[in-house]
C-alpha cells in the first residue's frame, strides 16, 4: 500500500489544522506520530485510518492505495 499525504493535509488545513501538532490533538496522536503522518514518513494505521475518517471525512480507500507493481 502507498500513502499520500496531501489529501491528509489538505483535509487537515480545510477543517483549521495548520499545524500537525494540530492534527495530532484531532486524532489522538503522540506528536511524533502526527510528525510522521504529516510528513509522509509513515502511513497510517488501520484505527489512525479510522480516526482520519471520522474526523475528516476521508475513507482509508482515499488515504491508502495499492502500491505500483
Amino acid at each position: 500500500m502507498s500513502y499520500d499525504r496531501t489529501t491528509l493535509v489538505a483535509a487537515a488545513h480545510a477543517r483549521g489544522d495548520q499545524h500537525y501538532r494540530e492534527m495530532g490533538h484531532r486524532l489522538g496522536l503522540s506528536r511524533a506520530t502526527a510528525w510522521r503522518l504529516w510528513t509522509g514518513r509513515t502511513a497510517p494505521s488501520a484505527v489512525t485510518a479510522a480516526a482520519v475518517e471520522t474526523a475528516y471525512g476521508i475513507p482509508a480507500g482515499q488515504l491508502l492505495t495499492p502500491a505500483a507493481a
